[in-house]
């Protein structure tokens, strides 16, 4: 946890120092604004993570003797850019929406207040945390609604299992972004360790294939772990590895776990077998390439829980949230602010800075992003403001890391999800729940 992630940037954003630098322009106080112009295709909203990872990584955020060293090597820069960054602390200040908060195109998720060269150099850092949690975090937010919602709201418990799909950096961050959004747990111990997330998991197929005989390995794992275990009963065939399982476990036998074939199919059949071997509280867990689809697909079937590992960790087909990181606002050289804003076609940005707010109806539904620039916008009393201080002064605001900054984001998701109206429940395609109005 303590490596720095100064090198976790494209040379430009260094470059670009350098040359700002020697214009005289690198230390003007300027706001960045981090914001997706879309959803992806056929999601309704989007859930923000990653601003706990984002805010650890920027306290490791130092370029130290060998970086410098490295750069001075290459020649990326010159001297007086390596003097700059070898006392690069970041010093201004950063606000955005809680993490687990909902958003929606255009919003301003994360606002940056600093000179243009301490801002610059973080744009590609943010925005690679960012774009990879809210993705994951916005895949795995459809698959807990799928499932019934969270495990407190009553819902069936999803398993983030995703680790062996995807980069090995990547996996503990995965299954950080999906305890956000209501997973239950993560077979990731790194992320049980670093997050305090709660971590499962028993045998893989390659256990059973290793005994001459499934009740052996059964047996093995029973005596290893007791009765309440989970065995994986689709090695050879389902139906006798059922029985098998109870013959060994007995009926105090925890859960029997499907990896394969037709789930809806197989967990009616095994439900029905359970029951009639005197099992009736062993549970049903099923995983095998699930996403949101597939989890409302089992939702009528005797299912438990989900094991939810490669459609989640890729982001149910939209791998990056889409986010940019664009300059709003800088000051010129007589200290006045001067909005800025981006004309290319199909890329627009909007100068000022901007200052969001949610509306809500009568019924306390939410109804619409409505957000000012330059200043707060003129709404109704119950409207509720979506920007929250997350560094002051270079000093990174308490409870936003670790395992508390993941508890308090998972309260922020569900309260945030229930404002939204009920088509967020939606799975098919359709325009964002709620309009982005900028007043």
């Amino acid at each position: 946890m303590s490596r720095s992630t100064a090198l976790l940037t494209d040379q430009y954003e260094l470059t670009m120092v350098q040359a700002a630098l020697r214009s005289g322009a690198a230390h003007r106080r300027c706001v960045f604004e981090v914001f997706g112009r879309r959803l992806p295709a056929g999601r309704r909203y989007g859930a923000f993570a990653g601003t706990g990872r984002m805010l650890e990584g920027l306290q490791r955020f130092r370029f130290g003797d060998e970086a410098l060293g490295f750069l001075r090597e290459r020649g990326v820069v010159d001297e007086p850019t390596l003097d700059f960054l070898a006392d690069y602390r970041f010093s201004g200040t950063i606000t955005g929406y809680a993490e687990g908060e909902i958003w929606f195109p255009h919003s301003p998720v994360l606002r940056v207040e600093a000179t243009f060269a301490e801002a610059c150099l973080l744009e590609t850092y943010i925005l690679s945390v960012l774009n990879h949690d809210s993705a994951i975090a916005s895949a795995g937010s459809r698959m807990v609604q799928a499932a019934g919602g969270t495990v407190a709201e009553g819902g069936r418990p999803c398993v983030e299992m995703g680790s062996r799909r995807t980069h090995e950096a990547s996996a503990a961050a995965s299954a950080r972004a999906a305890a956000v959004v209501g997973f239950a747990a993560t077979s990731n111990l790194q992320a049980g360790y670093d997050y305090g997330i709660s971590t499962l998991g028993t045998a893989a197929h390659a256990f059973t294939l290793l005994h001459d005989t499934e009740e052996e390995a059964f047996a093995a794992q029973v005596e290893a772990f007791g009765p309440g275990t989970t065995l994986l009963v689709d090695t050879y065939d389902v139906e006798a590895a059922v029985r098998k399982a109870v013959e060994v476990a007995g009926p105090e036998l925890g859960a029997v776990r499907l990896d394969s074939g037709d789930l809806v199919e197989q967990a009616f059949m095994v439900r029905d077998l359970l029951d009639s071997l005197g099992s009736t509280s062993t549970r049903i867990i099923v995983s095998s390439d699930l996403d949101e689809h597939a989890i409302a697909r089992l939702a009528a079937a005797p299912v438990d829980s989900y094991g939810v590992g490669t459609r989640l960790v890729t982001g149910a087909g939209a791998p990056t949230a889409g986010m940019v990181y664009k300059l709003v606002q800088h000051e010129d050289d007589a200290g006045r602010p001067v909005p800025v804003e981006k004309a290319a076609e199909g890329k627009t940005s909007r100068g000022g800075v901007k200052h969001p707010v949610r509306t809500f109806g009568s019924s306390g539904t939410a109804s619409a992003e409505l957000i000012g620039v330059g200043s707060l916008p003129e709404t109704a009393n119950d409207a509720r403001e979506l920007q929250v201080p997350l560094v002051v002064d270079g000093e990174v605001q308490p409870g936003r890391t670790g395992p508390d900054g993941v508890a308090r984001a998972a309260e922020r998701h569900r309260a945030s999800f229930a404002e939204l109206p009920r088509e967020a429940h939606r799975l098919s395609e359709g325009e964002p729940v709620i309009p982005t109005v900028f007043q």
